[in-house]
């Protein structure tokens, strides 16, 4: 059965926009789950990615630099209690705790390199998304007559950013 693209749009901004999983927003959409997999994976083939539109949306709001922190701080803190308990260990040989230590610390490089290997492209579209939205509140303060139009063209500039940055 066929469905008004609003609903495709509904199912769209649910998820990228407001968090939900995919499946969440199909059901406050009253869709299939499948076909909300289907229209995310159609739409993924014709360059637009909701996955890296979400993340952007998250980093432009300050969220994704809260979850790295969050993250990095706890890997520091587990690194830091095993390079403790490995030199603790009186019954563990010298040649062992170098060889563990060497282990812990290129996983910890490895953590450290996959992230910046996810983040640029994601950044360039929250630079982008934080942009218009300083740029909004620029209108929104220094002309505030013509503040509404602004919102409209935005809204419908929104798909060619994710387009041309994500």
């Amino acid at each position: 059965m066929a469905r008004p693209q609003e609903t495709r749009d509904k199912v769209r901004r649910l998820y990228v926009f407001d968090q939900l999983s995919l499946e969440l927003a199909a059901v406050q959409a009253d869709v299939p789950v499948a076909t909300a997999r289907k229209w995310k994976q159609a739409d993924k083939a014709k360059g637009d990615d909701w996955d890296k539109v979400k993340a952007a949306h998250v980093m432009a709001s300050g969220g994704a630099e809260e979850v790295s922190r969050a993250i990095f701080t706890g890997l520091l803190l587990q690194y830091q209690k095993v390079v403790e308990e490995i030199n603790l260990k009186e019954d563990m040989p010298p040649e062992a705790k170098v060889e563990t230590l060497t282990k812990l610390a290129d996983a910890f490089n490895k953590a450290v390199a996959a992230s910046t290997k996810v983040l640029p492209e994601t950044n360039r579209l929250a630079v982008a998304m934080e942009t218009v939205r300083a740029f909004g509140e620029f209108v929104r303060e220094k002309r505030p007559a013509v503040a509404m139009d602004f919102i409209e063209l935005i809204e419908e500039f929104a798909p060619e950013v994710e387009r041309r940055f994500a």
